[in-house]
């Protein structure tokens, strides 16, 4: 058994349900079953009975005969109806579920050993963490956590400690409990490297919520910065041979148990979120850990509940974040797997929702969630003029190449009908149908409803596409023909987000630091957003601060022309602060300088929509008068690029 791993164990069984293996072998019990749950009921194959008492719940991944009391797993499943040994199940399921194997290693049950031996020292640090929360040390961070609400029975439930601001701390405590220095590394707890002198304490100064595996064991630690002002907000363990992000979900064991009652599992975007649903009484929530949602992570909450409620934040980041998980889940799509989508309303986060408005409410948001298909509809259409043919073509085509993203063909037939639907109603019907005065039938009518979909951002205000209605009078004004209507264009590379991204790909080891604010932004770019997500998928990977290293992954991952354009356009602007031989330091400042110009651009854009929408309501001097302040604040933000040393505001 030590030649498979339990990471390799768990992935096969991630890729394969239990039920689909057992079923082989046995007739479900309609009445009984229940598959929308998981849960299914039949005459056992281990002995000779009449009423169904053999057990499958495809959650827990386990089936037990409440007659015979056999019980097991995948695995053991073949093993014991098959006469398989456990090696022979397990290659024949890795087969099945298209799953490498390792050759035979006689070395790897040492290594089995040494991991069994890292759970040891993860469990001491959750220890040393919790009892570091008590003492006097811990008094600003358990200030911090009564004031965001949480009980003293809510943090033992879910473990939580506090880093002490000592280099360290925890490697002294772990020492004098035995714990070598190369385990302490090898946990992910320390620091440690050729280039540093003296290793020191990965987690400092910071509350600490632990990881645990489906087992319900402490494999790794996130981290929440007490210093307002330390740029990386949330720190994750680095991966181990416990630990990997991609494939692991926050409070996953706990919610997968919930989600066997509750019939439902709540993906939510950080553990604060997890621990105030928890707290309200809400189990079955989990959370990816700092980043996007990935295809390992969404198969494992598959195996919880068929359709999962994926709730964000209702801001831009929240939307961006829904965006990507649409992208992450159309080639996964399967018959009966989907995704719902909880959008909440005025850049608040669950926590907020409850503290302010209740249980209720937030139960009113997540039985209020919407269709996959829906969201990636009003994705494809918000704020887009559909009046002209070339634009109707032009969409009908970019969602033919969305759509082809989704494997399963049934599926994916089903959604292309759908889709021509909506096309239809957008184009010829509904909302856009107008008959005239002898009864006559219906004709096109485009710009009645530019923006057909509301945006998920915020459910209870529809967006506005951007064209506006206005009187002749007021269409006339000098000052409003030359100001209505400006945007931000959506194809061209401004510079800042040519240095948002540039920088990252010269000096990878920034991305670790400046993740979260990075995965953020939204880019109107396609060239940078291909690259954007390529940077954030390839985060995990030790790139060892070599950008030559960067860019082979970014060369494999089939990005060379973007690189070269990349290339051409910080050469033609001699962004020298940013070039693979500048320092670190240098080529931070400049990145922060171009996210703030960045957050800023986004923010006067909603702002401008919001005027555009209030001209159009009321055609009143005061709202037009708004509507001119925006634009030239737009005008001053644009012009403000060249306080980043080298922009001289022109990639073309």
């Amino acid at each position: 058994m030590a030649r498979f791993s339990p990471q390799l164990l768990q992935e096969i069984k991630n890729r394969l349900t239990l039920s689909d293996i057992v079923g082989r072998r046995v007739s479900w019990h309609r009445q009984k079953s229940q598959p929308q749950k998981g849960d299914y009921w039949a005459c056992c194959p281990f002995h000779n009975e009449k009423t169904p008492s053999f057990h499958v719940d495809d959650r827990r991944e386990i089936y037990k005969c409440f007659g015979c009391g056999k019980s097991g797993d995948h695995f053991t499943f073949l093993t014991d109806k098959e006469g398989l040994s456990f090696p022979e199940a397990v290659e024949r399921l890795a087969d099945e579920a298209g799953v490498a194997l390792p050759k035979a290693d006689p070395r790897e049950a040492e290594r089995e050993k040494k991991r069994a031996t890292l759970f040891d020292v993860v469990k001491l640090a959750q220890d040393f963490f919790r009892q570091s929360l008590q003492e006097s040390g811990g008094a600003a961070a358990r200030g911090y956590l009564q004031k965001r609400g949480l009980t003293p029975e809510t943090q033992r439930r879910f473990g939580i400690g506090y880093a002490p601001k000592s280099r360290n701390a925890l490697k002294e405590y772990l020492a004098g409990k035995g714990i070598d220095h190369h385990q302490m590394v090898e946990a992910g707890l320390l620091v440690a490297g050729p280039d540093i002198p003296v290793s020191y304490d990965k987690f400092r100064d910071r509350i600490m919520f632990p990881i645990l595996d489906l087992r319900e064991r402490p494999i790794a630690f996130g981290g929440r910065a007490m210093d307002p002002d330390n740029p990386a907000k949330y720190m994750n363990s680095p991966e181990t041979p416990l630990f990997s992000k991609r494939s692991v979900l926050y409070n996953a064991a706990a919610a997968r148990s919930a989600a066997r009652d509750r019939g439902r599992v709540i993906a939510v975007e950080g553990y604060m979120d997890v621990i105030a649903l928890a707290q309200a009484g809400i189990d079955e929530a989990l959370a990816p850990l700092g980043t996007a949602l990935t295809p390992e992570q969404l198969s494992l909450i598959w195996k919880m509940a068929n359709e999962p409620i994926l709730c964000f934040d209702g801001d831009g980041a929240g939307q961006r974040a829904a965006y990507r998980a649409i992208d992450v889940a159309l080639p996964l799509l399967a018959p009966g797997k989907t995704a719902r989508f909880a959008m909440l309303p005025n850049s608040m986060d669950p926590d907020d929702i409850l503290r302010q408005q209740g249980r209720e409410a937030m139960d009113e948001i997540l039985q209020s969630a919407r269709a996959l298909s829906e969201i990636l509809w009003a994705r494809e259409t918000e704020g887009t003029d559909f009046s002209t043919p070339e634009r109707r073509a032009a969409l009908e085509a970019k969602t033919k190449d969305v759509l082809s993203a989704i494997a399963d063909q049934n599926v994916r037939r089903h959604y292309e009908e759908a889709f021509r639907t909506k096309m239809r109603d957008l184009f010829y019907g509904q909302d856009n149908r107008g008959t005239n005065a002898k009864g006559g039938g219906a004709r096109p009518n485009y710009n009645t409803r530019p923006g057909y979909g509301s945006s998920p951002r915020n459910q209870m205000q529809s967006r506005s596409s951007g064209t506006i209605a206005m009187s002749e009078q007021l269409r006339r004004n000098p000052l409003t023909a030359r100001n209505y209507g400006s945007k931000i264009q959506r194809h061209h590379i401004t510079p800042r987000d040519l240095l948002l991204v540039a920088t990252l790909i010269y000096h990878p080891t920034l991305l670790d630091h400046h993740l979260e604010d990075f995965a953020s932004l939204s880019f109107n770019n396609t060239l940078l957003q291909g690259i954007q997500n390529a940077l954030i998928d390839g985060q995990s990977r030790d790139f060892g601060g070599d950008g030559e290293t960067m860019r082979g992954f970014l060369v494999n991952r089939g990005l060379a022309a973007e690189l070269e354009e990349i290339d051409r356009l910080v050469k033609k602007l001699g962004l020298w602060q940013i070039q693979a031989e500048t320092g670190n330091s240098i080529a931070e400042i400049g990145w922060k300088q171009a996210l703030a110009l960045h957050h800023r651009a986004h923010t006067l854009n909603d702002e401008l929509k919001a005027a555009q929408r209030a001209l159009a309501e009321e055609e009143s001097e005061a709202n037009l008068e708004r509507l001119l302040d925006v634009n030239a604040q737009i005008a001053r933000m644009e012009g403000a690029s060249t306080l980043i040393d080298g922009l001289d505001g022109n990639t073309e």
